[in-house]
């Protein structure tokens, strides 16, 4: 349908809404650090809680800390709309990764509440929990245990570094908001759409305002553990030494040289390794790393991710090396409805916009499974994130969700 109705954004309601937030976790460089469930990312969901009981929006938790910001339809029973992203943020993160689909759709609530307009369905704002994963592992946890394409039990018994289980952590959230009603794990959703900045430099460099992304590249992780021998660093030769950081750094070196394409498509990462007992004068006996690989064509994906294993073992000298891989997602298209429906908002609008495909993952791709879901990005400056230089520009923000605003009336009332 088209909209006949349209909600005007507060843009600069929006900006100090991320101002706001970004005062939670602040660091000195100007970026965020907020994990997952820490007290500061349940300060931030206690906050939006506040801005949403002031509107009278209704707010919900479900087993797994997803939280739920509910404008009621005029048909209570039918499956809503739904927008959102997540409040968590990488260690010393940015101020919009995030965050910025998160308070795009509450504005576009917000927007639609100050214009008096009314919707057949539900539509609702989603903070996915733990999306970003530095704390508890896998990352888009909330999303994954929602869909079914995790299961709830082995999310909750996820633990951080501290031996802090992620469901002490949920159980802790909800204390902290009393007054939050249930949602059932699971419960039909009829859309759901994402916005979120882009995390490269295409929509910048073709001054575009607004990405439609048509879809992300799969990806495989792995998490690797060499086992060696600890020793006296001064009274241990060579020839005895069973050095798992020197296997560990042989088989890093292999694995660059395996994953190396020409055409730089393939993204491989190692971004956690860890070297025990991390004594000076002891020859390590342990090291445990993690290996995030990426791409967007299925068959290379499983190629490439299938010899890991293969080039570890060759690599590992007198060490011992065992290879687990902990998650995989192949690479996926959200459906040709989503994607005209939101280039035809951005048409309508009149923003500058280009289709796009995401390198990055996000909680869309678990959602897609259970609704017809699509994803919206704005550009931010040098494609900078996961970083505390992290930008973006009031104007593209607003933009997102004036989209975001009609998507939902559209959506709220098929």
């Amino acid at each position: 349908m088209t909209v006949t109705i349209s909600a005007a954004i507060n843009s600069d309601r929006l900006w100090q809404r991320h101002m706001d937030m970004a005062e939670i976790g602040a660091t000195q460089a100007g970026g965020v650090h907020r994990l997952a469930l820490t007290d500061e990312d349940i300060e931030a969901h206690k906050l939006l809680m506040q801005w949403a009981s002031t509107r009278g929006f209704s707010v919900e938790l479900d087993a797994i800390g997803n939280m739920f910001i509910r404008r009621q339809g005029r048909d209570p029973s039918l499956a809503p709309v739904a927008s959102g992203s997540h409040t968590d943020t990488q260690p010393k993160g940015g101020r919009f990764d995030g965050i910025f689909g998160v308070l795009a759709a509450f504005e576009a609530l917000e927007a639609i509440d100050d214009a008096g307009i009314k919707t057949e369905r539900p539509i609702e704002v989603i903070a996915w929990n733990n999306e970003e994963g530095p704390r508890f592992v896998p990352a888009c946890m909330g999303s994954a245990a929602y869909a079914g394409v995790e299961p709830l039990d082995a999310m909750l018994a996820s633990q951080d570094p501290d031996g802090i289980s992620m469901g002490e952590c949920v159980e802790a959230l909800k204390a902290a908001m009393p007054e939050a009603g249930v949602r059932r794990l699971g419960a039909p959703l009829h859309s759901f759409v994402e916005a979120h900045i882009e995390q490269g430099v295409e929509l910048e460099a073709n001054g575009n305002t607004i990405g439609i992304v048509t879809g992300m590249q799969g990806y495989r992780r792995f998490r690797v553990t060499v086992t060696g021998e600890d020793a006296h660093s001064g009274t241990t030769p060579r020839s005895r030494r069973r050095d798992s950081f020197v296997a560990a750094t042989d088989m890093a070196v292999a694995l660059r040289a395996l994953l190396w394409d020409n055409e730089d498509i393939v993204r491989f990462t190692i971004g956690r390794f860890e070297v025990f007992p991390c004594g000076i004068s002891v020859v390590p006996g342990r090291v445990e790393f993690t290996i995030d690989l990426r791409h967007p064509v299925a068959e290379t994906l499983h190629t490439l991710g299938d010899r890991i294993s293969d080039i570890c073992a060759a690599h590992a000298g007198p060490c011992e090396v065992k290879v687990r891989e902990f998650i995989n997602s192949d690479p996926m298209a959200f459906p040709d409805s989503m994607v005209s429906q939101i280039e035809t908002a951005a048409n309508r609008r009149g923003f500058a916009h280009q289709r796009i495909y995401s390198a990055a993952s996000h909680d869309a791709r678990h959602i897609s499974t259970l609704c017809p879901a699509g994803m919206i990005f704005i550009p931010c400056w040098r494609g900078i994130s996961h970083n505390e230089a992290e930008r973006a520009e009031p104007e593209d923000i607003a933009a997102a969700a004036q989209i975001i605003a009609d998507l939902f009336v559209e959506l709220g009332n098929a």
